[in-house]
Parts: structure tokens; sequence; C-alpha cells
């Protein structure tokens, strides 16, 4: 059975998990009495292990996961655990680098529940929970040209409780647009319990009426601390540039108010403080026109030394990528031209970008520029671009270059990715010495990249831990690299936190007597030393090397996962079961029980596993398109419903392969006759029938299900019949979902559509030969059902490859999905096969480039919601989809809670759990208002989508065709 956060833990009285200890049932029943239930506190093994991990090279197992949904119940979270003496560690995004989001004690997720976004002021602030994605907020603000200071290159997954607590910054904000200095108020929830809104106008009334030794102690530490000159310049030489060592002791300068303090102070403490429930940050203008460029240089040394010209060029961005940085973004298929035509050496490359309000302005500007750049010693000419298409590719290789060459490193290694900064006159030198560190300790694949204008470099280590010679080695590079940083005035940690990573040398970066002031900060915040013990203040000087993360080989279609969490946004099952790292962190955990003989525990989590990770997964491929290093968990998923597939299921589903029109037809009639008879009647059948066999094998029939689709053969004249193969101009492949399913006026469809809108093009479509009995295979791949697949695949490309006579014509589909199926049927073909010439093009940019310019649209609607499909964002149709979308309607609305519907062919029939959870939050969103149509490219996404909203969702091509007639 399923369990999740909707669903109680049915097993909590189930035998200790193998050699993972179970958690008790006190502390379980405190955390329910807290929480009001128990549906939203878990505490399987498989729950534990999927959500211990997160960016980090660290690991620790937490007792239960909790996801509270208001600050009062975080309140009582916080004197549940108290009462008992079990730490409290918040997490949300979990992209932290420093093992600040892991525990033994409850891991409580913020993400789930505190997601809630208000734009204030026309944009001019916001106020956001900390479960809200960076990405979501800044979408949020983009109508207003406003957005975030912080720009962390994890914006696509971190969050802005992991931004708040980090003090994150990032690629072009510096320190003058860092969270501290655009924070204007926080929310906050004290160990006590005791709810602050330091935004209030009696906030520090208020602290020193329910917190008075907090608020007196808070004030004691300003007056010790500018009663100490030199502790003043320390603080002042620190927080010059970016700096995430230790707590924000700037607070104590910069502001008077005990609750300022307080609030400032939050800002970067990583959850040891207070729990921050809501922020309201001051925002800053977009810059509207960029020019971006890839200046390369022979060497680090070069590049590093060209960094003072650059920097009174006053570019929003300076980012390094040594050599090894630019091997490894040559390898993403999205990288520049510009990237990958540079014969790397000993290279180094400056990544630049220049902003301004007007074009006018960007064009005088880089102009101005180009006499400094003449003068560099570039390998290259230099080259600006304001193409977005050529940024974005740019872009998107920086921002996921840790995760990238995290991926490529060796199996069975951990990544570790530290985060320094010194003045940027010692940027070279600290460089070059670095190198040193680095051949001297034996890391010779180890790379140096990161912000350079902020004198900011990350650089990345490999390490297998579970030799004790290598812990020992790390050990003593991070001396030597300790040694080395704070010897040129730098700080250890710039912007990703001290963690756990760094916290035995907060004293030696900032001495005894400004560190003994952040142990008091520490005490007075949280008298029980409860809320996050072991990150920041941290006496034991081998914290670093504890508790320290193995990766065992797993499949290889997934073993080069870092564990990034840049793929959960993106996943439809994040709010019902496990996302793409969680299913890959299981295999992990699957992998070590196995290895150290915890058969119990093995056992457990593979039974969990069947519906957590395998059944409810959509196997959509979105997580993919987050995926810094490509890695498409759908690919692992289907392998494992292959193996699970029994021979009957297997035979049965070859047999349907080379019936598939019989199959179609009798599924459409069953439809039929499902729709004529008493809803309850059907329904409760298959319910039953759904007990006594297998839920993931039978669907569930209900009432909003469509009745049967007309044949495929319906779908063109006699006279495009007649004409052949010889006089058309594409062959017309229509999918099988839409014989199988009608739409509402039955004899409609996006098949229907395309075919009359080419007409009036004067397009001429043939069919392939036998196309009732032809599929794109998806039904069959997304199964795992491999045998039925290659049977299905060696009948429909020969009928394509003779129906577009060798490739000449296109091969246009009417189902984003479909179109993907038969593209990755191409894939699986052999290479350099008798197929290579064959064009699978779907309708939508089929329509959008050669039809929509020679059709008469007669009838606008005013307004049109659109829900692209995960795989026309995996195609790049969603331009195309727009631009249709368009041309019917005055206005169109994408909802920015837009994501996968999940019904996945026949999930949504088997599981409709997942597709409800998948949809929620765009169906909340599309609740606002009511559209006078919605739209999607995909008829089963239709279905799901009508389902989740209650509005009949129509294929674009229909919308189209009804505009034109």
């Amino acid at each position: 059975m399923p369990r999740s956060w909707h669903r109680p833990n049915a097993d909590e009285d189930r035998p200790r998990h193998g050699g993972l200890p179970a958690p008790s049932k006190g502390l379980l029943t405190d955390l329910r009495t807290a929480l009001s239930g128990a549906d939203r506190v878990l505490h399987r093994a498989s729950d534990r292990l999927a959500r211990a991990h997160d960016a980090s090279h660290y690991l620790l197992t937490p007792q239960a996961v909790v996801a509270p949904d208001s600050a009062e119940e975080v309140g009582r979270l916080l004197r549940a655990t108290a009462a008992l003496g079990v730490p409290l560690t918040f997490r949300s995004g979990g992209t932290s680098l420093s093992g600040q989001g892991v525990t033994d004690g409850v891991l409580v997720d913020t993400r789930r529940h505190f997601r809630a976004i208000e734009v204030l002021d026309g944009g001019a602030r916001v106020r956001v929970q900390p479960g809200a994605v960076v990405r979501q907020v800044n979408a949020r603000l983009a109508p207003f040209g406003r957005k975030l200071g912080p720009d962390p290159a994890s914006e696509s997954a971190c969050t802005v409780g992991g931004v708040i607590a980090n003090n994150s910054s990032g690629m072009a904000c510096g320190t003058r647009h860092n969270t501290y200095a655009t924070l204007d108020s926080l929310t906050l929830v004290l160990p006590s319990g005791t709810v602050i809104d330091t935004g209030e106008p009696d906030a520090d009334e208020r602290l020193r009426a329910r917190e008075p030794e907090l608020y007196e102690g808070l004030d004691r530490l300003r007056r010790r601390i500018l009663a100490n000159p030199e502790s003043v310049r320390t603080i002042r030489r620190q927080f010059a540039m970016k700096n995430t060592m230790g707590y924000g002791l700037n607070s104590f300068l910069d502001h008077s108010r005990p609750a300022d303090v307080l609030a400032h102070l939050v800002v970067g403490s990583e959850g040891t403080l207070a729990f921050v429930a809501e922020a309201t940050f001051r925002t800053v203008p977009v810059m509207p026109h960029a020019a971006t460029g890839l200046l390369v240089f022979d060497t680090l040394s070069a590049a590093t030394g060209a960094l003072p010209a650059l920097v009174e060029t006053a570019p929003a961005t300076i980012e390094l990528l040594d050599a090894a940085s630019l091997r490894v973004g040559q390898l993403d298929p999205q990288a520049d031209r510009v990237l990958r035509e540079i014969a790397v050496a000993n290279h180094a490359a400056l990544l630049v970008e220049y902003q301004e309000q007007s074009s006018d302005a960007l064009a005088d500007r880089t102009a101005d520029h180009q006499r400094v750049f003449q003068q560099l010693p570039l390998s290259t000419p230099a080259h600006l671009t304001g193409d977005p298409r050529s940024r974005n590719r740019l872009w998107h290789v920086r921002k996921g270059l840790y995760a990238a060459v995290a991926g490529a490193r060796p199996s069975g290694t951990t990544a570790l990715l530290e985060d320094i900064v010194v003045p940027v006159p010692a940027l070279l030198a600290t460089c070059e010495e670095l190198t040193r560190l680095f051949d001297r300790h034996g890391y010779h694949d180890s790379v140096i990249f990161g912000h350079a204008k902020d004198g900011n470099v990350h650089f990345m280590l490999n390490e297998r831990f579970e030799d004790p010679d290598n812990l020992t080695r790390y050990h003593r590079f991070s001396e030597d690299m300790v040694d080395l940083v704070l010897g040129h005035g730098g700080s250890l940690k710039a912007e990703h936190g001290t963690g756990r990573m760094m916290a035995p040398y907060v004293r030696r970066q900032y001495g005894d007597e400004l560190y003994d002031v952040m142990r008091e900060i520490k005490r007075l915040c949280d008298p029980a030393g409860l809320l996050n013990p072991g990150v920041i203040i941290n006496d034991d000087p081998n914290a670093h090397v504890q508790h320290l993360k193995s990766n065992p080989t797993v499949e290889p279609e997934v073993d080069r996962c870092v564990e990034c969490g840049y793929c959960e946004p993106v996943c439809p099952s994040r709010d019902l079961t496990t996302t793409p790292r969680q299913r890959i962190v299981l295999r992990r955990a699957m992998a070590a029980a196995e290895a150290r003989g915890d058969l119990q525990l093995l056992r457990e989590l593979e039974e969990d596993y069947a519906y957590d990770a395998v059944q409810t997964c959509a196997v959509d491929g979105m997580c993919q398109t987050a995926c810094p290093v490509l890695i498409n968990t759908g690919d692992l998923v289907k392998r494992l419903r292959a193996q699970d597939q029994g021979k009957l299921s297997e035979a049965g589903w070859r047999v349907a392969a080379k019936h598939w029109g019989v199959t179609t037809r009798a599924a459409a009639l069953a439809l039929d006759v499902a729709a004529s008879l008493p809803a309850p009647v059907v329904t409760g059948a298959t319910k039953a029938a759904r007990r006594v066999g297998d839920e993931d094998a039978v669907p569930l029939w209900t009432p909003d299900l469509p009745r049967g689709g007309p044949a495929r053969r319906r779908l063109t004249d006699q006279e495009s019949e007649r004409g052949g193969h010889r006089e058309a101009d594409a062959v017309f492949f229509s999918a099988c979902v839409g014989s199988m399913f009608a739409t509402t006026t039955r004899e409609a469809g996006a098949g229907r559509a395309f075919v009359e809108l080419s007409r009036l093009a004067g397009v001429r479509l043939a069919l392939p030969p036998g196309l009732d009995s032809l599929c794109c295979g998806t039904p069959w791949s997304s199964k795992g059902l491999r045998s039925g697949h290659d049977t299905m695949r060696q009948r429909v490309l020969p009928a394509l490859w003779e129906a577009s006579r060798h490739g000449e014509l296109p091969v246009v589909c009417d189902a984003s999905s479909c179109t993907e199926g038969l593209r990755s049927s191409l894939a699986a073909a052999a290479e350099g096969g008798p197929y290579n010439g064959l064009r699978v093009v779907d309708a939508v940019e089929f329509v959008s480039q050669y039809v929509l310019e020679r059709i008469e649209v007669k009838r606008r609607l005013p307004s049109l919601a659109l829900h692209p499909t995960c795989s026309s964002t995996r195609l790049d149709l969603d331009g195309a989809l727009r631009s249709l979308a368009g041309a019917v309607a005055d206005e169109v609305a994408v909802p920015q809670a837009w994501g996968c519907c999940a019904f996945a062919g026949d999930r949504g029939l088997l599981h409709p759990e997942l597709t409800a959870s998948a949809t929620r939050a765009e169906s909340a969103e599309l609740a606002g208002r009511t559209y006078a149509a919605y739209a999607s490219c995909n008829r089963t996404c239709e279905i799901g989508m009508t389902r989740a909203t209650g509005h009949e969702y129509q294929n674009i091509l229909e919308l189209l065709w009804e505009a034109v007639r």
C-alpha cells in the first residue's frame, strides 16, 4: 500500500528496521500530537533514509521526518523535541553543501507546506515562506521587472529558507544585494516557541517582553563588540567580502535594535538559532538587456591576472572556469559553440556579463569595453553576445558546473565542494598555491571555478572515505588549505555556509574573543543547544571528518548522481512519495544494506520501494531537463519495471503489439460500454478487480473518463487516400491515444483538426500503411516491456520509412508524448542503420512553421489557459505551442505552478493519486479565475488536467481549427 504525507504509516509497529535504530514510540506520539495527526510524521526506514541525504558529503539518518504547516505547529514541535532532548533540524531544498541540512534527530521538511509568495508594493518587496523555490519567486516578480537580490547557481532548486539560512549571494549580487543586505524583516519561531515578526512596529518591545534574557543579552553583546576596536576592525574586514563563516557579527554594527540584530543574525545562522516562518525582502530591478561573453586565456594565471582590468569595466558578473571545468562543460549537449570549439590544454576562461536597462546603453557600454578586451592576453578574440539562446547556453553550463564535474567523478567516490574567498588582489596567488596543494596531496582531478569578481572560488575534490588513509589525506589537505586562505586574509566560507565542514575552524578565523561572542549568541537563542547541533559552533577539531557519506556503485543509469536535488522541483511525485534524488539514494541504501548483510533492512526497503519509487514514477523525463549530468531516473525505473514483469504479462503485451489495432478498438469499445452503464457499477467493479488483482495493472474507471475515440483510418478523406504517398507533402502518424479516448465532440480531436488545418493550408497528407495497428511504442517502454517494444518498433519504423519515401517526407504526429516515443524508437534503432534519414515532427511544430501563415484566424478567444506537457518541454516545443495559443487567444496564461500532470499514459488510471498530487498546485492557481478555453497538446494530459481543474481541456489544434472555420 502507498504510504506518504497523505497516508498514515500503517506499519508503525513493524519491528526494528534491520541495523537502523527505530525511533521511540514516545517520540512519535509527541510528534503526532504536535502536528495534530500521524499523516505528517514519517518514520519508516525508507522515509528516513530517502530524506537523510542532501547535496553535501555528510550523512546522518533522522529518527523521524515531519512536515508542519504553520508557525504554531513549528512552535509545538520545538517544545516537544526539547522536552525529550531530541535535536531538530530544518530542511527545505536540500541543496546545501556543507552538512548543515543533515541530522540524527528530527528532520523538519519546510518545503512541503511553506510555499506562499506575496508580491508587495508593486514588486518593490516580496513576502515569502521558506519552502518557495527562488526561481518561482523570481517568476512571480518578473511581471514587475523585479527579482530577488541573491542569485545562487542553484536557483532552480534552492529555496528561500536555505537562502536565508546560508546568507546566499551568487554570481552577480556580491555583498551589495545578498540575502543580508536585501532583508526587510523576518517572522521567527524561537526555540521556546515564541513567534516574533520583526517587521511589526512594536517588534522590539515584544521581544523584550517575551524573551527578556535574549533581548538583554543581544544588547549586552552589541555593547561589548563596540567597546572593542579590534573586534570592530575584524568584523569590518571579514564582512567587506563575501563571508558565511560563523554568525553574521556585522549585525551588531549595522543595527541597534535587538529585534533587528536578531533578524540579521538569523541570516546565515543555518537553522541553529530560530525557524524562519516568513521573510520579506526588498527586491532589485531586472536588467532586461545583457551581453555575455566567454573570454579564453592560455593559462589560469593569465585569466586571474586580467581581473583588475575587467573589474574596472564594472561587469555584473565575472565567472572563472579552469581547464578541467572547461573540459567538463564541453561535454554538455547544451554547451555553446564558443565553448565546444576551445582546444583545451592549460586554458582558463572568464565568463563576463554586462547588464543595462536599455539596448542603447548596453551597446555603448560594450563598445567602450572592446578596447579593454583588445589589451588582454586572450587566446581567441573576445565576443559578447546578446542572443538569449547563446547566453542561456553559456549560463546553463556555468550553473550546472559543480554537479556536472561531480557527476564525472569515478564511481564509488564522494564529491566535496569547497568554497573560499580572498581579497581579489590575492586571488592569483591563492589559485596557484591551491593547484600545488592538489598535487601535494594527490588530488589530481580537481577543478577551480567561481565568482572571480568577488575573489570567491570553488574547488572540488573526489574522495573515497571508506579508506582511513584517504581520510587522513583529506584532513591534512584541509589544514593546509585553511592556512593558505587565512594567510591571505580570506574567509573559509564565502557563500555555502559553515555547516559541519568548517565548524572546527571558526575560532581560528575570528579569534577567541569573537568566537566567544558567537558561542554566547547560540546560548542566548538556543539554551538547550538542540537546534541543528554541531553546525557553526563545534569544538570538536575532527567534526569535519565525521559522518561522511559513501556512495556505493549502483545502476549505470543513475550512478553519477551527486544528490544535488536540482531534479526535485520538477518531479510530479515529489509531494506524494519520492523524488528522483530519493529514488537514487534508496538504491544506494539498498546496496549498502546488502553489502553489510543487513537483509532485514534490505527487504523492508525493497518492499516500500515498489510503490514509492517504481509504481508512482511518471517516467516523464522532466528530471533530466533539470539534471546537470542529464540523468533520467525514468530509465532506471523502466529497468526495474522490466525486472518485475512476469512472463505472462510480457507475453500478453507482446501479443498486443502484434494486434494493436484490435487492442485499441477493444479499449475504445470498453470505454463506450462503461459510459453507458451506471457509474457506481463500473467504478465498483474496477475497484473490486484492483483489490483482487494488481493496482499497478488494473486501471480504475471513473465517470470523468471520456468515451472511446474513432478509428484512425477515418481521419483523412478519400481524395488524400487516392493521392497516396507520391503526391503527399507529409506523412501523418495519428496517435492511437486519440482513437482510444474521444474528445468532447467525439468527431474532433487533434488528429481531425490537424487534417483539416492541413487541407486549408494546401498541405497534402498520407497515412502510413496499417496505421491502426501501429504505435509509437511508449506503452511498452514506460512499463519496461522490452520484447513488446521491440516488436512494435520493428513494425512501425519500416512502415514510416516506406510512407516517407525513405525519409524524404517528414512524419508528423499529433500527440507530444507519441512524438517523443517515435523519436525514442528511432534512437533505439542502430545508429547508421536504415532509418537514419527519418524525421519525426510534432504537429504543433509543423503547424506553427508550415500551416499557420497560410490560414486565416476568424474568431479569437479573449483568454486561454495553456498547459505545456512534459514531452513538449523535452522536445523544445513550448515556443511553437505558445505561438499557436497566441494565434487563437488575446491572452495566453501558462500557470506559474505548471508541471507535469503525471497522467503518463496509464499512470493516471492506475494511480490517480499521483495525478491529483502532481496537479494540485497548478489547479489551485487556475481556480483563481475562469478562462474562455483550456488547452494542451496531448490527449491523456488533457484528460488529467480536465480531471484536476473541472474545466474541459482541448488540444490546441482543435482550438485553432475552430478559430479558422
